[in-house]
């Protein structure tokens, strides 16, 4: 691991990629130097503020990492984060589109969930998106209703939209189980790592240190890559139930327009075409 400075870590933020290998590998350097926690923080949030539209969901991704991953070694990030924490989401949720909401809404249920934070900065954290969200709806005076609004509806609990659906198929396409690069690094640990009939190799202190060093990346990476799975399956659950809503919704609208068809004219409804033709006939 290269030595700690303030230039270092703001070149490192600033090389900082959306791949879950990056974001891990500057995660395990800054736990390794988390004495320095302060400052980390203090420079990953001037970086947040300075980065790029598409480039600031990827610190916060880094903050989760280090927050989550650091704690068995002490509660340095997990403290220094606390104080801006609620400010970094509102800025990254402020500029970001329904999309990057969406993830951070994901990061918080995880917080929730493992209880990273007390309930007040969560509940602050709830009460960002919460606000974010009311201030993307239109109002009432600019919505304007029309026969084509009604056409791509089919009932009033708002099916999901092709687009929507489409959009989730692609975030699909970047999941987990599909991180190849990963499953390489995970197949690629030591075989100290996986098979424990081999510690008999340990025969110093300095080996054992490195194993250990060894042991605690790759469980790093494995309970990451299982989370990553978990929400996953999550997700393709949840795409599951939206594909049926919206099969559903196709179904309805189809019986909707077969029941507009105008039927062919029987019965009573021929007799003026007979008459008309009788009277051509006698002319």
């Amino acid at each position: 691991m290269s030595v700690f400075s303030e230039p270092a870590l703001e070149k490192k933020l600033s090389e900082l990629s959306n791949s879950q290998q990056s974001v891990q590998t500057l995660s395990l350097w800054l736990i390794h130097h988390r004495k320095h926690s302060k400052t980390i923080v203090k420079v990953w949030y001037n970086e947040l503020k300075k980065a790029q539209v598409s480039r600031k969901l990827t610190f916060l991704y880094l903050a989760n990492d280090v927050i989550q991953n650091s704690k068995r070694k002490g509660p340095e990030f997990t403290q220094e984060f606390s104080p801006v924490i609620v400010d970094a989401f509102k800025h990254v949720s402020s500029e970001g589109d329904e999309s990057c909401h969406k993830q951070l809404g994901r990061v918080l249920s995880i917080w929730q969930e493992r209880a990273v934070y007390e309930n007040g900065i969560l509940d602050k954290l709830s009460d960002v998106l919460q606000v974010e969200k009311k201030a993307k709806k239109r109002p009432y005076e600019e919505i304007k209703v029309n026969d084509d609004d009604f056409a791509s509806q089919s009932s009033p609990a708002e099916p999901p939209q092709t687009a929507d659906l489409i959009r989730a198929l692609q975030e699909l396409e970047n999941a987990a189980s599909s991180d190849a690069a990963l499953r390489q690094r995970i197949s690629a640990l030591p075989p100290e790592v996986q098979d424990t009939t081999l510690l008999h190799k340990v025969t110093d202190k300095e080996s054992g240190g490195r194993l250990s060093r060894l042991v605690e990346e790759a469980c790093m990476l494995l309970a990451d890559y299982s989370g990553r799975l978990a929400a996953e399956i999550d997700d393709r659950r949840q795409l599951t139930r939206t594909l049926a809503v919206f099969l559903q919704s196709q179904r309805d609208g189809l019986a909707q327009n077969e029941q507009k068809l105008e039927p062919l004219p029987t019965g009573r409804e021929q007799v003026p075409v007979f008459h008309l033709m009788s009277h051509l006939q006698n002319k």
